[in-house]
């Protein structure tokens, strides 16, 4: 529950699987929710089943309502950047197609500014073997929740193959780079 006199804001990240993208930033201090998602695309309220055959143009994202008391967009962005590779085009490792680009959905202005700096300071720095090929672009006001059982699936299913595999040692990674953002136990 987020306290009446705090100003929040919320930005959308798509870094493919919403599944590992919603358990990282689930754990940092002064975001308040993370909520699987659709954006981006052209068909209202998809399904799950619809955008993973590419046609509704939407990706996986998630909605980050956060403190920028707390937590600096820049971290935020830092995250995002060091938690997936955004020079791979439609994909995130096996996770394949447009509902798995990398993209950032700006709320402002500021944002805006943040992420094309960043994005181009990394290209710029050599970060990476090849071009950034995240998406910049502002959101268009239109996010549909995923289906309940896609929210939390981290938590909810530690065991399940694609966690243990995939988002687990990905969750070791980051929480050993910013373990000092990570919300108190």
């Amino acid at each position: 529950m987020i306290p009446a006199a705090i100003h929040t804001d919320t930005v959308y990240f798509a870094a493919g699987c919403f599944w590992c993208v919603e358990a990282v930033y689930t754990e940092l201090e002064g975001v308040y929710s993370v909520e699987s998602g659709y954006t981006g695309g052209k068909t209202y309220k998809p399904t799950y089943e619809e955008v993973c055959t590419g046609l509704t143009g939407h990706a996986e994202a998630v909605q980050i309502v956060y403190d920028p008391e707390k937590i600096s967009f820049k971290t935020l962005l830092e995250v995002f950047w060091q938690t997936h590779d955004p020079t791979t085009l439609n994909r995130q490792g096996a996770d394949a197609g447009t509902q798995y680009r990398s993209a950032i959905f700006f709320t402002n202005v500021a944002q805006q500014e943040q992420a094309l700096f960043y994005k181009k300071q990394l290209d710029l720095s050599g970060a990476f073997a090849k071009p950034i090929v995240t998406e910049i672009q502002a959101f268009d006001g239109k996010f549909f929740p995923a289906e309940n059982y896609h929210q939390n699936y981290f938590s909810q299913n530690p065991n399940q193959p694609y966690c243990t595999f995939v988002i687990r040692p990905k969750m070791e990674k980051f929480r050993k780079a910013f373990h000092g953002h990570l919300k108190k136990p």
